[in-house]
């Protein structure tokens, strides 16, 4: 399993990066907010990654830091939700104000993530109360 990659990014493109570790590039999706936070090309990255492993398939889904990857894992378990849009889930922001959007029902926080719509949201938002109660708190 590849857990986190560290290395030179050497291409950035709207939905993916690739980071050379070694001599070996490797295609890493990142959301566009992280995507927006990273470095320029050229220079040196850390990404705590998450190996997604399907039929005919192998992708590298990126984080910049680790509770978004755990985030990310929640979220990729809901029935419907997707490993692209778990991604942009995952990097809405901090824990906290996951938790309370969530215990608020506000279906706001979900806007603008493509393939969201209302019954989504709101099919979303009933199996993450439960999940995200039990999940532990911003470590620090």
């Amino acid at each position: 399993m590849i857990a986190s990659l560290s290395g030179k990014i050497i291409l950035k493109r709207e939905k993916f990066i690739i980071l050379d570790v070694g001599g070996v590039g490797f295609k890493v999706f990142l959301s566009r907010k992280a995507l927006l936070k990273i470095p320029q090309e050229g220079e040196s990255l850390k990404v705590f990654c998450y190996l997604n492993i399907r039929e005919n398939i192998l992708d590298l889904y990126g984080f910049l830091n680790f509770e978004e990857l755990e985030l990310f894992e929640i979220f990729e378990d809901i029935r419907g939700v997707g490993p692209k849009m778990a991604l942009e889930i995952a990097s809405l922001g901090p824990l906290e104000k996951l938790k309370k959007a969530i215990e608020e029902q506000d279906e706001k926080i979900f806007e603008g993530i493509s393939g969201i719509g209302r019954k989504r949201t709101q099919a979303i938002i009933l199996e993450l109360a439960g999940k995200l109660k039990s999940f532990p708190s911003v470590r620090k």
